[in-house]
């Protein structure tokens, strides 16, 4: 069912050297975006972390000049608009938010016309994604429910919710995971910091989904054998059996080989192997098999 995503909101950067500005800053491979087409990516500090994620689109206007839609979380949309003003310098680029487009998920092409539309460039079950006018998104629902159900179910980290700003560094996020990063393009603010974690194999940490034994609360601390391996973050669904949890990979590893639980509170938690993730998660259930499982407390 499509949905508007109030909590979204468009930027927009046109121009003749648009392209070159954004590719020159984003984690992502921005030249190579054809038109309608969309990725993920962020905008880092030099130290790595990310300062706000995105969904670039690109799009060509009818004289040829290069244009990209921005869908960015409208919390941060206005920190995010100077941010980029600022590295604009003389660059032929105009840069300004758009409050009359509004951001629709799981749209079907019915429901259009629309000035970006596509699958979520994710992960295929996510649904679509679309940017139109602000009084067309008005005749759908403004409930995320559902969506947001998929996604903490998924382990695909929300904007604010998961990331955050200047917290967490690309691998944290599962950018290397998403496609919301190149380590083939040329250099991009915090791109030494991405590479070296790469070719050093260094992410110790990541998103992941999990699944609990009793509800669970944002930031609740992740403990097995007496020491912390995680966290719950800010992504749980509505019944709190569901979540997404910032955990040391290593440490969990630890604690499945001397059989220890891991816990929120009372709660046992299980990890998800993700279906996205081409790293392992020691120790997950597999998406497929959760519907037969039963957490119950040994102790």
């Amino acid at each position: 069912m499509t949905t508007h995503l109030t909590e979204r909101a468009v930027i927009e950067v046109a121009g003749p050297e648009a392209r070159e500005f954004l590719h020159s800053l984003l984690t992502a491979d921005i030249a190579g975006l054809e038109r309608g087409q969309c990725t993920w990516a962020g905008l880092l500090t030099p130290q790595g972390k990310i300062l706000y994620d995105m969904f670039v689109w690109a799009a060509r206007s009818d004289e040829g000049t290069q244009g990209y839609l921005l869908d960015v979380a409208a919390e941060t949309a206005e920190a995010l608009l100077r941010r980029l003003k600022m590295y604009k310098l003389r660059r032929e680029v105009e840069i300004q938010a758009r409050p009359d487009f509004a951001v629709l998920v799981d749209a079907t092409e019915d429901d259009g016309p629309y000035f970006a539309f596509g699958p979520d460039p994710r992960w295929e079950e996510m649904g679509t994604r679309a940017i139109t006018l602000v009084e067309m998104a008005g005749e759908f629902r403004p409930d995320p429910f559902l969506y947001h159900q998929r996604r903490i179910a998924l382990g695909l980290p929300d904007s604010t919710r998961d990331i955050g700003s200047g917290k967490l560094f690309a691998h944290e996020a599962n950018f290397d995971q998403l496609g919301a990063v190149s380590f083939s393009k040329g250099c991009y603010v915090g791109q030494e910091v991405v590479s070296r974690m790469q070719h050093r194999g260094t992410a110790r940490n990541r998103l992941i989904p999990v699944v609990a034994s009793a509800p669970v609360r944002p930031e609740t601390p992740i403990m097995a054998g007496g020491k912390s391996i995680g966290a719950i973050t800010g992504s749980v669904s509505e019944a709190g059996e569901r979540a997404i949890a910032l955990v040391r990979l290593d440490r969990l590893a630890q604690a499945v080989e001397a059989g220890e639980q891991a816990k929120a509170g009372e709660a046992i938690i299980m990890p998800v192997q993700p279906p996205w993730a081409k790293f392992e998660v020691p120790g997950a259930l597999k998406m497929e098999d959760l519907a037969d499982t039963d957490l119950e407390d040994d102790d």
